[in-house]
Parts: C-alpha cells; sequence; structure tokens
C-alpha cells in the first residue's frame, strides 16, 4: 500500500494543528491533531512532516505538559524526530530550540536556549527565530532577567512580523506588555490596551486567556475585589476551555491575593493545601507553600503554618528557582515569618529580596499582584525587630504602590507603616498614617490584616477555663494539666522545669512538699465516690443534664486524685523526683490540649505544635 495518502493526511493534520495553535490558540486541539499527525508521519516516515508535528507539540508555551509521563513522551517524539533531519536545517533549529528551552525551564536557567537564539539570528530563518525568541523568553520569568525578558519581546515584535503566523505578532504583543507589567513600568496599561485591541489576540484563545488574567489583576489593583473574583471565574473557564495548563495556579494566586485585601485569607487553608500538591502545578512554583504558611498563621494553625515554611526553605531559601513566582513566595514567606516570630526565615527573605526592591511582587504572567517588594522588605524588617528600617521600606512602598495604582496594597503599607511608627515611640505619626490607612481601606470596603502577633490567652472562670487564638476559643473544664497549659502560655517562649510546675513555684521554696496533703486527698476522694452515687441516681430519674454536670466534675476531681498520687495510691512528692514530675506533667498537658483539640481541632494542632514538655517545658507561640 502506498504511503501517499498517509502522508497526505499526515499534512493535512498538521495544517489543522497550525490553524488551532497559531490561529485559534486551542491547545487542547492542537495537541490532539499534532498527535495524530506525528503519528502518521512517522508510519509514512516523512521526517520533515514528524519534526513539523513534534514543535507543534510543545505548545505556544514551555512546559506545557506538566505531568512527567506527558511530558517524557513529548520530548521522546522530539529526539526522535531531531535524529532524522539533517543537523543544519531549520527544522532541526526550532526543534533544538524547544528542547533547549523545555530543559532550561525545568533548570531555571537560560544558558542552553540562548546561545540557539543568537543561532536563529544568524539563520536568519524569521519563523525559526520568533520560535527562539518567544520560548528563551519563557524561560527568563525570575526577576533578575527583568530587563533582557523585554529586549527579547521587542525583537519577537520585529522577527513576527515577517512569520505570515498571527500568533507570533500577538506573542511579541503579549511578552512586551508581561514585561512590562513585572517591571511595574508606567506604560504598561498601554501595552495592554493595544493587546486588546488586536483581533488576532482576541482570537487567540490562550492568548485571550492570559489578557484577561492581566484585567483581573488590574480589578485587584483599583480595589474592585468582588468584581475582580467575578473575573478571575471567567478567566479560569477561559484557560481550562483553551487547554492551559496553569489556568488551576493563576486562579489560586487571584484568589489569595482578593482573600488576603479582604482579610480572609485563613478561609483558604484547605484550597491552598489541595493545590501545593497538584501534578498540575508548575515544578518550579513554590509561591502556594508559602500562601498556606500566610494563611494557616492567619487562622491560628500554627502547626501547619511552621510546618509549610519548613518546607518551604527546605535546606534554605537561596536554594529556591527564581522562577515567575518567586518574588511571591518570598513575599509570603515574609509575612509568614512576622506571624510566627521566625527570625532566621526573615533574616534570609531580607537579604534575597533586597536586589529587586525596585519591583513588584507579581504571580506569573502578571495574574495577581501584591504590591511593591518594598512592602515584603519592611515586614521582614519588623519581624527581624529592625524598626527604624522598616519605617523607611513601608514608606516606600506606599509611595510605589500609589504609583502602580494599587490602591488596597498601598493601604496595606500604610497600615504597616503606623505599626512601625508606634514602635519607634512616635504616636502622632502612627495615629496619624493609621487613621488614612482606616479610611481608605474602607472607601475600598477591604480589611486591613493584623499587624500583631495573635497571642494564646487562657482565662479561668470558677472551674472552666476559655482558651482563646485570633477569633477562635474553646471552653474546657479544669484540670491539673490546664493548669500547667496556663502558665507556660502566660510565660510564653520561656522553659519551666516540671517539677517547678507540679510544685506551683520554685521547688527549691517547697522541696518534698506533696501535691496534695492527705486530708485534701481523702477530702476528694470521698467526694468522688458521693458523685458516682448522684450521677446513678440523675442517670435513673433521665436528668440529662444534671448527669453531664455531674460527670464533668467527676472527671475533674479524677484528674487532681490522678496527679497527686503515685503507685498504690501514695502521695506524690515531685521534688524528691524530677523524674516522675516530668511523666506526670507530659501526661496532664497531653490530655488537656486532646480536649481542647477535641473542641476545636485547629487549637489543637497549633498547641501540639507549640507545646514542648520534657524535663523542662515552654509554650513557643
Amino acid at each position: 500500500m502506498s504511503d501517499v495518502p498517509v502522508r497526505q493526511e499526515a499534512a493535512s493534520m498538521v495544517a489543522a494543528g497550525e490553524q488551532a495553535l497559531h490561529v485559534e490558540g486551542d491547545l487542547t486541539v492542537a495537541r490532539d491533531l499534532f498527535a495524530k499527525a506525528y503519528g502518521l508521519a512517522e508510519q509514512a516516515a516523512d521526517a520533515e512532516l514528524m519534526a513539523t508535528a513534534a514543535i507543534g507539540l510543545g505548545g505556544l508555551w514551555v512546559h506545557e505538559h506538566r505531568t512527567a509521563a506527558d511530558a517524557a513522551s513529548v520530548e521522546a517524539q522530539q529526539r526522535s524526530a531531531l535524529a532524522r533531519l539533517d543537523p543544519a536545517s531549520s527544522l532541526a533549529l526550532r526543534l533544538r530550540a524547544r528542547l533547549a528551552a523545555e530543559a532550561d525551564y525545568r533548570a531555571v536557567r537560560s544558558d542552553t536556549v540562548l546561545p540557539i537564539v543568537e543561532e536563529a539570528r544568524r539563520a536568519g530563518d524569521p519563523r525559526a527565530l520568533a520560535e527562539a525568541l518567544s520560548v528563551a523568553h519563557h524561560c527568563l520569568l525570575g526577576p533578575r532577567d527583568a530587563d533582557l525578558r523585554l529586549l527579547l519581546a521587542e525583537e519577537l515584535l520585529r522577527a513576527g512580523s515577517r512569520t505570515g503566523r498571527p500568533s507570533d505578532v500577538v506573542m511579541g504583543l503579549l511578552w512586551r506588555t508581561v514585561d512590562l507589567f513585572l517591571l511595574g513600568d508606567p506604560h504598561a496599561e498601554r501595552s495592554l490596551a493595544e493587546l486588546s485591541g488586536s483581533e488576532a489576540a482576541e482570537r487567540n484563545g490562550a492568548v485571550s486567556f492570559a489578557r484577561v488574567g492581566m484585567q483581573v489583576m488590574l480589578h485587584i489593583r483599583g480595589g474592585r475585589l468582588d468584581e475582580a473574583e467575578a473575573l478571575a471565574h471567567e478567566c479560569a473557564a477561559r484557560g481550562r476551555t483553551t487547554g492551559d495548563a496553569d489556568y488551576l495556579g493563576w486562579y489560586g494566586a487571584q484568589l489569595v491575593a482578593v482573600r488576603w485585601y479582604q482579610g480572609r485569607v485563613g478561609e483558604l487553608v484547605g484550597v491552598l493545601a489541595d493545590i501545593v500538591n497538584s501534578p498540575m502545578l508548575s515544578a518550579n512554583d513554590e509561591a502556594f507553600v508559602a500562601g498556606l504558611a500566610v494563611a494557616s498563621a492567619t487562622a491560628g494553625d500554627t502547626r501547619m503554618a511552621r510546618g509549610a515554611l519548613a518546607r518551604l526553605r527546605g535546606p534554605g531559601l537561596d536554594r529556591l528557582t527564581r522562577s515567575s513566582t518567586w518574588l511571591c513566595a518570598m513575599n509570603g514567606a515574609a509575612e509568614a515569618a512576622c506571624l510566627l516570630g521566625d527570625t532566621d526565615t526573615a533574616a534570609q527573605v531580607y537579604a534575597l529580596v533586597l536586589p529587586y526592591a525596585r519591583l513588584p511582587v507579581m504571580a506569573s504572567l502578571a495574574a495577581a499582584c501584591f504590591g511593591s517588594a518594598q512592602h515584603t522588605l519592611g515586614v521582614a524588617s519588623l519581624a527581624l525587630g529592625e524598626v527604624d528600617r522598616a519605617v523607611v521600606h513601608f514608606r516606600t512602598a506606599v509611595e510605589h504602590n500609589n504609583a502602580l495604582g494599587h490602591w488596597p496594597a498601598a493601604a496595606v503599607s500604610r497600615h504597616r507603616l503606623a505599626q512601625a511608627h508606634g514602635l519607634r515611640g512616635e504616636t502622632w505619626a502612627a495615629t496619624s498614617e493609621r487613621a488614612a490607612a482606616t479610611r481608605e481601606a474602607a472607601a475600598l470596603g477591604m480589611v486591613l490584616p493584623e499587624t500583631e502577633r495573635r497571642a494564646l490567652v487562657c482565662t479561668k472562670t470558677g472551674r472552666q477555663w476559655m482558651v482563646e487564638l485570633g477569633g477562635r476559643s474553646v471552653v474546657v473544664d479544669d484540670s491539673v494539666g490546664m493548669r500547667y497549659l496556663a502558665t507556660l502560655v502566660a510565660n510564653q517562649g520561656t522553659e519551666i522545669a516540671a517539677i517547678d510546675l507540679t510544685e506551683g513555684g520554685v521547688a527549691e521554696e517547697r522541696s518534698a512538699q506533696p501535691v496534695l496533703d492527705e486530708e485534701a486527698l481523702q477530702q476528694y476522694r470521698q467526694r468522688l465516690r458521693d458523685l458516682r452515687e448522684e450521677i446513678e441516681d440523675a442517670e435513673a430519674a433521665h436528668q440529662e443534664v444534671r448527669a453531664a454536670q455531674l460527670r464533668a466534675d467527676a472527671e475533674w476531681l479524677a484528674d487532681e486524685v490522678r496527679a497527686a498520687t503515685g503507685l498504690g495510691g501514695r502521695t506524690r512528692r515531685f521534688a524528691d523526683n524530677p523524674e516522675r514530675a516530668r511523666i506526670a506533667v507530659g501526661k496532664a498537658i497531653r490530655r488537656a490540649v486532646d480536649r481542647i483539640g477535641a473542641a476545636d481541632a485547629v487549637l489543637g494542632e497549633h498547641l501540639r505544635g507549640s507545646v514542648q514538655t520534657g524535663m523542662r517545658c515552654s509554650y513557643r507561640g
């Protein structure tokens, strides 16, 4: 059977794939057409059609194939096609540019693809140059390459005008717009208007998705938070329809920005925990881990917050890749460090972000903006106790955010500036800035974030304790462990010997004194016996409320007796045995924490992650 019909069908599918990719921007349809075309071209042993299909499989962007299996499969097809070509051919150059860009993107570098861009310049093929410029640009989205990216985008506009493909000019316009936003350039919105007015850009689904994403960001900057959230839904739907793997990450970043300025970021703990582990997230994106740390700390789940921050830090924040979301990750790390009192993380963030103080904190292709990097430096300075430095950074952040037209970020920076003035004892300045921030926030319908770490408070009323953290509170019955816990909380950050906790003071002053004297112990035991009888009577009379109250009293007394007695019911003398004190205190505190956790899981997790027991006990907050 002749290979001609197969070759013709492959050529037809390649043409359809080119239309889907470069005109309509439908990545899903294009992938399907190019995959089928590749199979047919391979069957017909047509090296050029195989190569063209393999190039198309890469798509418009770099790293479109997110799962390891899909990415490996496409790379294998591209390498197979390349092996069949004349190495000096234009198709071979285009394939090498794609393979180099994919490898560089994963490694967060550009030293392989940029020499191929230079090779494409010398070759004189506009299409090869346009593709090489576009994929190379995608490998340079970190903050240190901001100026170089813009040069590549301008060159892509010129090269694209000579290829005859609508997508090449459109991609030049798109990349230039993105670059201007990432630089904080005042002409960025003018460039976006030009992109939005392009008929080719509107027809291209992939480019339209990116354009709407930038419009979401501008709505957030303008303080139109409800409108931004609605448009973020539309943006995600566009991305999903066109097959863009970034739609989930973009929507997540936009939602975090909206909730942050609404004062509701703590609501996103579950959402962010899912996104962090999604296989659709770019391998170089660590910003959502930082977002999870902030959301958890804001919600009062200190244990999860510390865990997320530790995951982000790994062997050191300096090891994190400088990706398109790196500044967002640093911004989140600074906020979480400030909430948790983590000075080590704050110091690392400050040193790393300082060279990029002039830039706005942007996510991906300008999909979301968290204001000036000066604000990040100010927050890190506050966490480090560098108040004078914080004042300078926050004052500059207010100016930068006003220049960006980011009104919510300007209000938050002013709010933090007021805090820094207050810490310097400058009451008038603090009051003035705080009043201005409050007015700005009220006009935007936003909620300013808390500027102080949330304090855990334990308050005793009768035979019950109220445990509060931020907006969360539970009431639990009094117990020995609850009293130990309250002592640790009242002395946050201070280590207290277990034996001192059992004695209620300094062990030397109460050496070898029993926890309860024999007379009190006998009274407790008698009352326990009486309570058990009363419980039986109440249950027999179906007095459930009274029975529950009596059971609570009995449990409290039983805790007291257990804590006060050793083997055989003998009175404990903890000063005689520090090891017994360690065991008893640890058990008592864990019982108290378990009761709190049964009433409120977040408070329970916070305490499990913040309370240390042993010979010396502490609450770290």
